[in-house]
């Protein structure tokens, strides 16, 4: 009986089935989030169980991209708060038409020669679609689209041509587009999506209240 019982586990895991055990999930002893193996900058795997206890924020980037410089706003916010137990996980993205060129080492260079970021940087991914994260499926899980902000120019022009393709794109969870957010607390649970049209003065108020 024991054993039909582990079996099956273990195939609800596979399967996606258990809400605890995400299709990520390495151990279905080890749930959530902290079930999520990524790969480093030089390829290896990393268990986002590395992160227990930290708050995290977690962001796809792009190098050529209009919200490119919000690097220096986001290495802003890794200085003012990583001594209180902040960190910020930068996935350079492979779609949107603005990847950042190139090898990952070179992304590093640029970032660091442009905004001297200190913050962690991981491999290239994809945010949406077949080849996906597996980190974003779960983020994406946790925490839809929350809508571009219209007092913002570039959220206006951004919804516009959105809505154009597709009249309801706002209702579906996949990435909208680079320096899209995810604040994650000292728990594992994802608190908030940020999208990237959002004001920088809100994600440090947010960060700043989970870490007093």
């Amino acid at each position: 009986m024991k054993r039909m019982l582990f079996c099956l586990m273990a195939i609800f895991c596979a399967l996606g089935i258990s809400a605890q055990c995400p299709s990520a999930c390495t151990s279905c002893t080890d749930t959530g989030i902290y079930g999520i193996t990524v790969k480093d900058d030089a390829g290896k795997d990393v268990s986002m169980s590395a992160y227990k206890g930290k708050v995290l924020l977690i962001v796809n980037t792009a190098t050529r991209c209009g919200f490119t410089p919000q690097y220096k706003e986001l290495e802003a916010l890794y200085e003012k708060y990583h001594a209180e137990g902040l960190e910020i996980l930068d996935f350079p993205c492979n779609q949107f038409g603005a990847q950042a060129p190139g090898s990952i080492e070179e992304i590093h260079q640029f970032c660091t020669a442009n905004f001297n970021i200190q913050f962690t940087q991981f491999d290239k991914i994809d945010v949406n679609g077949e080849n996906e994260s597996p980190l974003f499926t779960y983020l994406k899980q946790q925490k839809g689209f929350g809508g571009f902000d219209l007092n913002d120019q570039r959220g206006k022009m951004m919804d516009g041509m959105m809505r154009k393709k597709d009249a309801d794109y706002d209702q579906k969870a996949d990435i909208k587009w680079n320096f899209t957010k995810f604040l994650v607390g000292r728990d594992g649970l994802v608190l908030k999506r940020f999208e990237p049209t959002d004001k920088m003065s809100d994600i440090d108020a947010a960060i700043g209240s989970l870490l007093r």
